[in-house]
């Protein structure tokens, strides 16, 4: 049974709402730089707290999961495609700035979807 783009969006916005644990590893704001042609993930550290919540480590502050945040990243990540930005982030950074398979999967596609968007000239919103 082929199923319809529809119906497959509706399943990956389902899935979307689901509860995920932060990566104490930190997290990343993926963007693209049109103008260089690249793909970039500015990575920022984090803890997470007692409660599950990512805290700033150097003020102890929750990181809100929405709305502008103040905070100063500590790579820039960049890379042409998808992969190879993948290479950088997980092959040739030392210590693996991402520590959990779902965080690592996660990133995996958006990555790709920021590459399709950068091909086709389209918008990039993170999920």
């Amino acid at each position: 049974m082929n199923q319809t783009a529809q119906e497959l969006t509706a399943i990956d916005d389902k899935l979307s709402q689901r509860h995920i644990d932060l990566d104490p590893g930190g997290y990343f704001i993926i963007y693209l730089d049109r103008d260089a042609g690249l793909i970039c993930a500015k990575h920022f550290t984090n803890v997470i707290d007692e409660r599950g919540l990512a805290v700033d480590p150097e003020t102890g502050k929750v990181i809100p999961a929405r709305g502008k945040v103040e905070r100063t990243h500590t790579t820039v990540f960049s890379g042409r495609t998808a992969k190879e930005l993948c290479v950088k982030i997980f092959e040739e950074t030392q210590p693996y700035p991402v520590t959990l398979l779902d965080h690592a999967a996660y990133l995996g596609r958006e990555l790709v979807r920021a590459e399709i968007a950068l091909i086709n000239g389209q918008d990039y919103v993170q999920d």
